[in-house]
C-alpha cells in the first residue's frame, strides 16, 4: 500500500469516526421529545432512530455533493495536500463535537464539519498554497443564510402548527387527545430520524468522496459510489444507537417540558424543514439540531413565553454561533500540526 493510499484510508476511517460521533451527538434530535413524553422507551427509540438514519442516509446525495465541491476547492493540489486538509477538517469537527457533547449542548455536527473544512482550507491559504480556494460566497449562500433561516422557519411553523392543533382539539378530552398524540409521536420521531440520516450522513459521504477523488478512486464529476453511501449510513446509524443521553436531557426537559401534542408538532415541523432543504434546488446542508431545537421553542412559546427556559436557550444559541469559527480555528491548528509532523518526516 502506497503512502497516499494509506493516508486516504486513514482519512476515511477518521471520517467514519466523525460520522459515529455525529450519530451519538445528534441521537437526541429525533427522539428526545418522544422519550420525555414516554411515547417510546429509550432503547426502542434509539433502535428506531438508528434504522431510520440508515434508510435516510441512502435516499440521496445532493447535500453530499455540496460538501464535496462547494465549501473548499482543492482541485489543483497534490494528493497528500488534499488529504491533509480533509484530515485537519475532520479532527477540528470531531474535537468540537466532543466538547459540546461533554457540556450537553446540542450544537451542529454539520456546521462543525463545514467550519473544519473552511478552517483547514484557510490554513492552506495562510501558508500560500496557491491552488486552494475557500468558497466564501457558496458558504454564505449554502450555509450561513440557511443557518439563520432554518431555525426561524422551524420556530414559526411549530408555533402556528401548535396554535392550529390547540384550536382543532379545543373541545376534545385532554386525556384521550394526549394518548393519541403519544402514538402519533412514534411516526413523527421516525420521520425526523429519517430526515437526520438524509441530511447528516451525506456530509460524511461528501468528505469520504473528497478523499476518494484525491487518490484517484473517483472523478470529481462522478456520482457518489454506493460503497461510500453504505459506509457513511452504517457509521451514523451505529453512533445513533449508542445514544447521546446528555444532550437528550437538554432537549427533552431543560428547554421546556414537552407534552405529546407539542412533541408531535415539533418533530413533524423539524422533519418538514429537513426534507425541504435536502430536496429543493438549494440542497442546503442545514442543521438537524438547530431545526428541532427551534421547533421545540416554537411549540413551547404557545404555552407562554415564560414557559421556555430562555437561559438554556441562550446557551444553546451561543454554541450555534461559536460552532463554525471554533471548529474552523481548531482545524487550522490541526492543519499546521499535520504540516509540522509531515515536515519532520
Amino acid at each position: 500500500m502506497t503512502a497516499g493510499i494509506a493516508l486516504a484510508v486513514a482519512v476515511m476511517a477518521i471520517a467514519l469516526a466523525f460520522d459515529f460521533t455525529n450519530g451519538f451527538h445528534d441521537a437526541a434530535n429525533a427522539i428526545a421529545t418522544a422519550v420525555s413524553t414516554r411515547a417510546l422507551r429509550p432503547r426502542a427509540a434509539l433502535t428506531m432512530a438508528a434504522l431510520m438514519n440508515l434508510v435516510g442516509a441512502l435516499m440521496g446525495t445532493a447535500v453530499a455533493e455540496t460538501i464535496a465541491t462547494q465549501i473548499v476547492n482543492l482541485g489543483g493540489l497534490e494528493q497528500h495536500e488534499q488529504l491533509s486538509i480533509v484530515l485537519a477538517a475532520l479532527l477540528g469537527a470531531i474535537t468540537w463535537n466532543l466538547v459540546t457533547w461533554w457540556f450537553g449542548l446540542p450544537s451542529s455536527s454539520s456546521h462543525a464539519l463545514i467550519g473544519g473544512l473552511a478552517g483547514a482550507g484557510l490554513g492552506a491559504v495562510m501558508i500560500q498554497w496557491q491552488d486552494v480556494t475557500v468558497e466564501w460566497g457558496k458558504i454564505g449562500e449554502k450555509v450561513l443564510i440557511p443557518m439563520v433561516a432554518s431555525p426561524a422557519i422551524g420556530f414559526t411553523l411549530a408555533f402556528f402548527g401548535m396554535v392550529a392543533v390547540l384550536w382543532i382539539f379545543r373541545h376534545s378530552s385532554p386525556h384521550k387527545t394526549m394518548k393519541r398524540f403519544r402514538v402519533a409521536q412514534i411516526g413523527s420521531a421516525a420521520a425526523l430520524a429519517l430526515g437526520h440520516g438524509l441530511q447528516d450522513a451525506q456530509k460524511t459521504m461528501g468528505v469520504i468522496f473528497m478523499a476518494s477523488i484525491a487518490v484517484g478512486w473517483s472523478e470529481a464529476g462522478d456520482p457518489i459510489p454506493f460503497w461510500i453511501k453504505a459506509l457513511a449510513a452504517s457509521a451514523i446509524s451505529a453512533g445513533t444507537y449508542s445514544g447521546g443521553w446528555r444532550i437528550m436531557r437538554t432537549l427533552g426537559r431543560k428547554v421546556i417540558q414537552v407534552d405529546p401534542a407539542r412533541g408531535f408538532v415539533a418533530e413533524a415541523t423539524g422533519a418538514i424543514v429537513l426534507y425541504l432543504a435536502a430536496f429543493t434546488p438549494i440542497h442546503a446542508p442545514i442543521s438537524t439540531t438547530h431545526t428541532i431545537t427551534s421547533a421545540i421553542m416554537g411549540v413551547g412559546a404557545t404555552r407562554s413565553l415564560s414557559a421556555v427556559r430562555w437561559g438554556v436557550a441562550k446557551n444553546i444559541v451561543t454554541a450555534w454561533v461559536l460552532t463554525i469559527p471554533a471548529a474552523g480555528a481548531t482545524a487550522i491548528l490541526f492543519f499546521f500540526a499535520t504540516q509540522l509532523i509531515g515536515g519532520l518526516f
